[in-house]
Parts: structure tokens; C-alpha cells; sequence
């Protein structure tokens, strides 16, 4: 009755909401930067649009081509409005990707560690995951991965900049890769957390009017401050789009989530300057870890990925936990990954850190 594939698969298991951990562990206050959540919150004119919005509307279907939306990201990215498809997160965007690429008996190719949800979308399609290894520095190790390409490669994953990493691969190095990707073989850049490297042209999105085996995500998420509205997409060429438009489901998007993510998207001076505080917080947080002595990696997203040498990262992820502050543990064995808070909570942490490490 069920799939061999997926008698044996590891579910993603989301974070409790902050109200099951609170109770969990007994707090009245906790503040959760484990998840990679925008600290600073959303532009306000996404209340403002959801205001005048007619609720009376809300047994009507949403606008299943999202056109709105559609219009403005094209004309932000100089992107044809056909090469865009929208997804309920990047989460439906990666399962309709596999459900449309991948069969049983191929091969996706997977840096290690990052996002999980990659290697789960592929294994429910019966793919082979492939995972190579990140290089020294903690970055998506391109020569390592042109190596692993076979006749059976269908699919690699690039999440850039990576999580749980954070480092950054610049556009520059990802098109030198695809000019030596076979066609067959879809590229997709997972550009979740391009925002906060502080640089527009450090997007790969152009360069799919250049190869069309190059598929890019983007999500509203992260710098928009909307993962609660989930909004997620894509941006790729003919004939791959048009076979993900068959796929996907045609009211996959609320109009709700569709106001919110127009609103937001159009305030881009709320996101500039959000980009702004991360950066800020960001090389605050990079000035501590090195004064304490705990390596990390270079980051260019709104978290930083630390060691906790003599393996008491879950030791320290209870302290923490206790005083009320949340990091995502489970990573990698002795590490961390903290998202960048508001600067009363960073300095909080760091402060509780120091302690720790001093008894």
C-alpha cells in the first residue's frame, strides 16, 4: 500500500510552537533563535493591505496565477513574468521540483550538511541521494560535486548562502559550475537567504535566461519577514516551467498570503534596512565568538553556525534554554546555530555564553 521509499524516510520535525516550549520547559519568557525567523518583523504596509482587503471575497477562489505578484517580481528581476511559478513556502516548490524530475534510480546530488528537505523530496521519488561534503571553510564544495556527476545524475542542490552554514558562493563561481553541467542535469539554487548578503547582484536569478537546466528559489520568508503567510518561487525556463505549472495545484496560494507577499515585496526599503540591522548584529555576534574563542563559519544569512569545543554545545544549548533563549542544536555534533536577534536579545546570549564558558 505505501511506496518502499517511503516506509523508510526521517520526516522533517518542525519546532514546537513557542507556547508548547514555554510550557515544556517551564518558562513565562522565551525567546526562539533557532528557526532563522526575522527578528525585525514585517513591513507595515502588509497590515495595511490585508486591512482593506473585502472579506466578503473570502468564499470566492484566489487568483491562481497570482498576477499582482507575479508582475512586480518579474519587473524587479528583469525576468519574464512565465518564468515564475509560486508555491504554499519553498516547501511545495521542492516537492513539486521532485515530483517532476526524479524517478527511481536517479541520482541527486546533496552538500552535506544542508537543508534536509532536499534529500527527503528526493527519497520519497526513490532517487539515490548522493551527499559530498562541504570544503574546509564550511562552503558548497563545486569541484567535489562536478566529480560526482554521472549518466544517472538528475538533480543537484545548491542552498546558497547554505544552511546550516551560512557561507556564500559567489555568482561568479555557480556559472562557471553550470558551464560544465550537463543539460540533463537540473542546477537548483536555493536562494533563500540571498538578501541578507547585503548585495542584489549576488543572485544567480539572471542567469537563467542563460542555462535552462538552472532553477532558483526564493522565498518571502526570510527577509520579508512572512513565514507565517508562506509564500515561496521559482524562477526557471521553458520546458521545465510549463511541466511544474501542470503539477501544481491551481489555488495554492490564498489571496491572503498573496496581498501580504505584494505589500512586502513593494517596501523594499523596509527590507534594506532589516538587511542592514542583520549585517549589523551579524558582525557584532562574529567580534564575540572570536573574543571567546568559539570557531565558526563565515556567515552571509541572518545565523551563525559555532563550535562549542570539548563537546558541551547541548550543555550550553540548556543553559541558554533555561534563561529563556532557544538555539538550534543537532546540526552537527558540538555546534550551534543562533539566528541574529534584536541586539538587547543578541548581547543577552552572548552575555549568558560568557558565563557559561567562565564556570
Amino acid at each position: 500500500m505505501v511506496k518502499e521509499a517511503v516506509k523508510h524516510l526521517k520526516p522533517y520535525i518542525p519546532e514546537l510552537t513557542l507556547a508548547q516550549l514555554k510550557e515544556k520547559a517551564g518558562l513565562k519568557q522565551l525567546v526562539r533563535l533557532s528557526a532563522n525567523e526575522n527578528a525585525f518583523g514585517t513591513s507595515p504596509d502588509v497590515a495595511k493591505a490585508l486591512d482593506k482587503w473585502h472579506y466578503e471575497d473570502a468564499n470566492l477562489y484566489p487568483d491562481s496565477n497570482a498576477a499582482e505578484l507575479r508582475s512586480i517580481i518579474a519587473s524587479q528581476f528583469d525576468i519574464s513574468e512565465q518564468q515564475l511559478i509560486f508555491g504554499n513556502g519553498l516547501d511545495e516548490i521542492i516537492e513539486l521540483l521532485c515530483r517532476v524530475i526524479l524517478k527511481p534510480g536517479d541520482d541527486v546530488l546533496d552538500p552535506e550538511p544542508t537543508f534536509s528537505e532536499y534529500a527527503l523530496h528526493s527519497q520519497i521519488e526513490g532517487a539515490t541521494l548522493k551527499s559530498v561534503s562541504l570544503d574546509e571553510s564550511g562552503r558548497i564544495d563545486l569541484n567535489a560535486l562536478a566529480n560526482e556527476i554521472t549518466d544517472k545524475t538528475s538533480m543537484i542542490w545548491l542552498c546558497n548562502p547554505n544552511n546550516p552554514t551560512g557561507t556564500f558562493l559567489g555568482p561568479n563561481l555557480i556559472q562557471s559550475f553550470l558551464e560544465n553541467v550537463p543539460e540533463t542535469v537540473t542546477v537548483i539554487v536555493d536562494e533563500a537567504y540571498i538578501d541578507f548578503t547585503g548585495n542584489a547582484r549576488d543572485s544567480v536569478i539572471g542567469l537563467t535566461h542563460q542555462f535552462r537546466n538552472l532553477v532558483v528559489l526564493r522565498t518571502f520568508s526570510k527577509a520579508y519577514g512572512l513565514a507565517n503567510f508562506r509564500v515561496g518561487f521559482a524562477v526557471c525556463s521553458e520546458p521545465l516551467i510549463g511541466y511544474l505549472q501542470a503539477v501544481r495545484l491551481p489555488y495554492n496560494l490564498s489571496t491572503f498570503a498573496e496581498i501580504a507577499a505584494t505589500a512586502a515585496f513593494k517596501d523594499q526599503s523596509f527590507v534594506q534596512s532589516t538587511v542592514k540591522q542583520v549585517i549589523s548584529e551579524r558582525q557584532k555576534w562574529e567580534h564575540f565568538l572570536i573574543k571567546a574563542g568559539l570557531p565558526f563559519y563565515d556567515s552571509a544569512t541572518n545565523f551563525i553556525f559555532f563550535q562549542v569545543k570539548g563537546g558541551d554545545a547541548d550543555e550550553l544549548h540548556q543553559y541558554l534554554l533555561a534563561h529563556g533563549y532557544l538555539l538550534r542544536n543537532g546540526l552537527r555534533q558540538d555546534w550551534l546555530r543562533v539566528t541574529i536577534g534584536k541586539p538587547e536579545d543578541n548581547q543577552a546570549v552572548q552575555s549568558l555564553i560568557e558565563e557559561f564558558l567562565g564556570s
